[in-house]
């Protein structure tokens, strides 16, 4: 991945998300509400993260446990099927920290020795601060239902993080042409 589209995609993320909480739409504020505990997004970012994941174990080289890497496969499947069943309650909220973690990987790949392009480290900081949040809210899911529920509670909050996620995007955006 370069680059530019390394610090164009989280830019473009941080607008989609932030434009909804800016202009105050209902639905955005509804979705979000009922996203900790969605049937669909369980499927969607726990289904995604799980394949993403799988598909990593599956390419291991000899030296990162490749030799066992169909029993890994195996044994992590399993666990990910066995979620499903056993551990419903706010995984698509742990799937999309697991998706945060995965996709860090290319990002922060895409800046590392670019020690000429100080401007990276706008895209940098914000992906090291969602990986301490996915670690933080991974473990302790229902950390976001509260916060959600405490920024929609006013909508002054909403449209004060709606403007800060689309400023940051745009932040972001700007500086990808710069490279």
């Amino acid at each position: 991945m370069s680059l530019f589209l390394a610090t164009l995609l989280p830019g473009l993320v941080l607008m989609l998300l932030g434009v909804p909480l800016l202009l105050g739409w209902a639905g955005a504020a509804a979705l979000l509400r009922s996203f900790p505990r969605s049937q669909p997004a369980t499927y969607v970012l726990f289904g995604g993260a799980a394949a993403w994941f799988l598909y990593n174990v599956w390419h291991l080289s000899a030296a990162d446990f490749g030799d066992y890497r169909v029993l890994l496969f195996i044994g992590f499947a399993l666990v990910a099927v066995l979620a499903f069943r056993c551990v419903p309650d706010f995984l698509g909220v742990r799937g999309l920290c697991a998706l945060v973690l995965l996709v860090a990987s290319p990002l922060l790949g895409a800046a590392y020795m670019e020690y000429d392009r100080p401007q990276r480290l706008f895209m940098v900081s914000v992906v090291y601060v969602a990986l301490t949040l996915a670690i933080w809210v991974g473990a302790q899911p229902w950390r976001l239902r509260d916060f959600l529920t405490w920024l929609l509670a006013r909508p002054g909050r909403a449209r004060l993080a709606g403007a800060f996620l689309l400023g940051y995007g745009l932040l972001l955006a700007a500086v990808a042409f710069t490279y």
